[in-house]
């Protein structure tokens, strides 16, 4: 009798609350999903050319989307047991880890936004002297790995143009063969294509590699930016909408 009394008490916005936070909590998965989803692709799609950046943001920003969106599965089962129980316990924990994950998610953001304001300048810095100092030497084949897949990726040919492969450490050394430029620069990949330079055998692109590499990782700034504020502006309502609910749970006499 009393679970039938309790039951009538309950009022059309406690009940409105409950199925707006489940409504919110499909919409969380679902941008959590978004959030892992960006940082894994990231991470996996073009890692090689993280080796090629002075500076880790562009990582750690990843990897903070991916922590938060492994946070938001979790939270996302924890907000349901919430709703359903209707202990205030619960929806303290779910708010404060909403808290957290929108703190995370906007770091990421934030980060995002600033790197993409100094991508420009520390690829012009550091990019040429990478691929010039440090290509096909000992111990670096990580970064040969990336500039001949940006090279072949992006079909460009040296940081700026194919004459800065003339300043290049491998290129002046025996072990190029006479090669003038890499021969990830030529149109049709064969061994030793380096040797010839003319611009029908190698690309011979506007603003070299350097222009490439920006535009990719500033469409990836902006998408890791603008995934991660986005969630996390989602999950205010989600606060808004616990905090209410809380509000009510802790005025109901029963």
């Amino acid at each position: 009798m009393s679970a039938l009394h309790k039951e009538e008490q309950e009022d059309w916005l406690t009940v409105c609350l409950k199925y707006l936070l489940f409504i919110f909590n499909f919409l969380f998965w679902m941008g959590g999903a978004a959030v892992l989803g960006v940082g894994v692709w990231t991470l996996v799609e073009k890692s090689d050319y993280l080796s090629l950046l002075a500076s880790s943001t562009f990582a750690v920003s990843a990897y903070i989307l991916i922590l938060a969106g492994s946070l938001v599965v979790v939270t996302g089962f924890l907000g349901c047991c919430a709703v359903i129980r209707e202990q205030r316990s619960c929806l303290s924990v779910y708010f404060f880890s909403l808290l957290v994950i929108f703190l995370i998610e906007l770091v990421a953001g934030v980060l995002a936004y600033v790197y993409y304001q100094r991508l420009s300048e520390e690829l012009k810095l550091h990019l040429n002297q990478t691929m010039t100092e440090n290509y096909a030497q000992p111990g670096m084949e990580a970064i040969t790995a990336a500039v001949d897949r940006l090279q072949e990726d992006f079909k460009c040919c040296g940081s700026n143009n194919s004459q800065d492969w003339a300043h290049s450490v491998y290129i002046s050394s025996n072990a190029a063969e006479q090669r003038l430029v890499p021969d990830s620069c030529c149109k049709t990949i064969t061994p030793v294509c380096g040797r010839r330079d003319h611009p029908s055998n190698i690309y011979r692109v506007e603003g070299g590699c350097i222009t490439k590499l920006e535009q990719f990782l500033a469409d990836h700034l902006l998408v890791i930016g603008a995934v991660g504020i986005g969630v996390a502006c989602l999950q205010i309502c989600g606060m808004v909408f616990t905090c209410c609910l809380y509000r009510r749970i802790k005025t109901d006499p029963y």
